[in-house]
């Protein structure tokens, strides 16, 4: 596993957060890593004003992963309430990921959850085509609760989906 500098993100950061974002999830350069949704999704992952958005909201934060002066990789978490922290945009850097970069970001995720929200379980959500990446968050303690979500069908914002049956498993863990 290599050694990162994990700190919160700020305004300044916001750039480079979009870039990596859409380098993780979209198009051709996705596809360096095992992460990709290029398959289910063209158009946008985010955008500039959606990440200020985050940003400027205190029941969230991102954490950005550093490598030196080279981000590495960063992840969402937000307060959803009643002790449930939930996380998302988990991004590495394609070129990086399996070396313990999203490893890294959930646990730090998971520990600020805690500290800042009082949660007691996280929560995530991904798409059940994504059988890998479900696994690999199987590894990490998550289990699917069997509940399920939407996927915003003519909300550009969230991307243009490739398929009609594009939906959410939610999974969950226990924080210790």
């Amino acid at each position: 596993m290599i050694r990162l500098y994990i700190r919160e993100a700020t305004a300044d950061d916001i750039p480079n957060l979009h870039k990596l974002i859409e380098m993780a999830y979209r198009g051709e350069a996705s596809r360096a890593g095992w992460t990709t949704e290029a398959d289910l999704l063209a158009g946008q992952r985010t955008d500039p004003d959606d990440l200020a958005t985050i940003l400027s909201d205190p029941a969230q934060r991102i954490l950005t992963a550093w490598r030196g002066d080279n981000l590495a990789g960063c992840i969402l978490l937000a307060d959803r309430g009643s002790g449930c922290g939930y996380f998302g945009m988990l991004s590495v850097f394609p070129p990086m990921q399996s070396l313990g970069v999203g490893r890294q970001l959930v646990t730090a995720a998971e520990a600020v959850a805690k500290a800042r929200f009082g949660a007691d379980r996280m929560r995530i959500s991904v798409f059940p085509q994504r059988e890998t990446l479900i696994a690999w968050y199987e590894r990490l303690g998550y289990r699917q609760t069997g509940d399920t979500l939407p996927f915003p069908y003519g909300n550009p914002r969230f991307g243009l989906p490739l398929r009609d049956d594009l939906y959410f498993v939610v999974m969950e863990r226990e924080l210790a």
